[in-house]
């Protein structure tokens, strides 16, 4: 029962708060805060334009999504293009 009266007597001896005067705004936090801001705003402008060139190229046909089925460029393993077989039964 002791402690809890002796406990807030010793939390106020060791609280240091700083006095009004102490306390400043701090520009360099604020100066940090702006320039974070504007890397994204940045980062947001240069995605917006990446987005929109690769739109571009997908529009132009760029980038070969109408290639036929058994063409060697639309292929994914590249020891089955152009070898003649279709693929079945060339594995093990």
């Amino acid at each position: 029962m002791l402690t809890l009266n002796v406990l807030p007597l010793l939390l106020a001896v060791a609280d240091d708060v700083p006095e009004e005067e102490d306390v400043t705004a701090g520009w360099l936090a604020f100066g940090i805060f702006i320039v974070l801001i504007l890397a994204v705003a940045f980062l947001g402008w240069s995605l917006t334009k990446q987005l929109r060139k690769a739109q571009a190229a997908e529009d132009a046909g760029l980038y070969g999504h109408d290639v036929a089925p058994g063409d060697a460029a639309g292929t994914v393993d590249g020891d089955r293009a152009g070898n003649g077989s279709d693929g079945a039964g060339d594995r093990d």
